[in-house]
């Protein structure tokens, strides 16, 4: 089960893993907290973009081969410009939502499911979104409650994150490269290196599927990764990476569901 705060979270960090384990047969389970209402996109946030980002996510799943879809039903908490929580948000925004109630709603999937993994997200919430912050607590919660065996913390190896976003910035000279600097985590404590090239296709189909959040007026990320040529999309986002907290000190694995080493 993958649980992700927003539709497009999932293409950006787990869209490859997702698609792997879908081909070798085991039942992928996308859940999201929110439908994303407050993102940014030309239609404007409200119910029509939570409805029109939830297309999207529908979409994004098909190409990943997912078995099933679950939206929370919490509000999109927004982004302020500073990095924390937009004004205006709804009274049932995801960051406001009790955890031991969100935990429980979400352990009572996993359980009905029988999910041997969870992924969510690191303390920081990646880039530090409230929500993503909010699904790293929901999710480890729900873990303990449902008995879950593997929770993997979605990230982003920082390090050459940061040299891609170089390398791109050189042909789109506005992309904000400094926004990333302390963004994720460091390669130091990354416990999985999942190598998904072999599913770039399904994983920039999956981005595609976002067109919300790859258009607008200013230049989108997501956009931005969708126009780089497959054969360096392949090489730039054919790694995907997970912390997971109960592994030996120093370990490194590549699969998700890779026996730790012993001792």
């Amino acid at each position: 089960m993958f649980f992700h705060a927003h539709p497009d979270d999932e293409a950006l960090l787990t869209a490859g893993t997702m698609a792997m384990l879908a081909a070798q047969g085991h039942r992928v389970i996308l859940v999201v907290a929110t439908s994303g209402e407050l993102g940014q996109a030309d239609l404007g946030p409200g119910e029509a973009l939570g409805a029109a980002r939830m297309a999207e996510l529908y979409r994004s799943a098909a190409a990943l081969g997912c078995a099933r879809v679950v939206n929370l039903g919490y509000g999109d908490s927004g982004l302020a410009p500073d990095g924390g929580v937009a004004e205006g948000r709804a009274g049932n925004a995801f960051i406001d939502a009790d955890v031991e109630e969100a935990a429980g709603r979400l352990a009572e999937i996993l359980t009905e499911e029988g999910a041997d993994l969870l992924t969510t997200y690191d303390p920081a919430g990646g880039y530090g979104h409230p929500d993503h912050v909010q699904v790293n607590r929901v999710g480890a919660r729900a873990a303990e409650i449902a008995g879950t065996p593997i929770v993997l913390e979605a990230t982003v190896n920082r390090d050459p994150l940061l040299k891609g976003l170089r390398l791109i910035s050189r042909f789109f000279p506005q992309l904000d490269v400094r926004s990333f600097e302390r963004a994720y985590s460091p390669g130091s404590v990354i416990t999985h290196r999942v190598g998904v090239r072999r599913f770039a296709r399904q994983k920039r189909a999956s981005m595609a599927a976002h067109a919300s959040q790859a258009t607008g007026a200013d230049t989108r990320t997501l956009g931005v990764m969708l126009k780089v040529p497959l054969p360096l999309y392949r090489l730039i986002f054919g790694t995907e990476w997970y912390v997971r907290r109960d592994l030996p000190q120093g370990a490194r694995l590549r699969h998700p569901f890779e026996a730790p080493p012993k001792g």
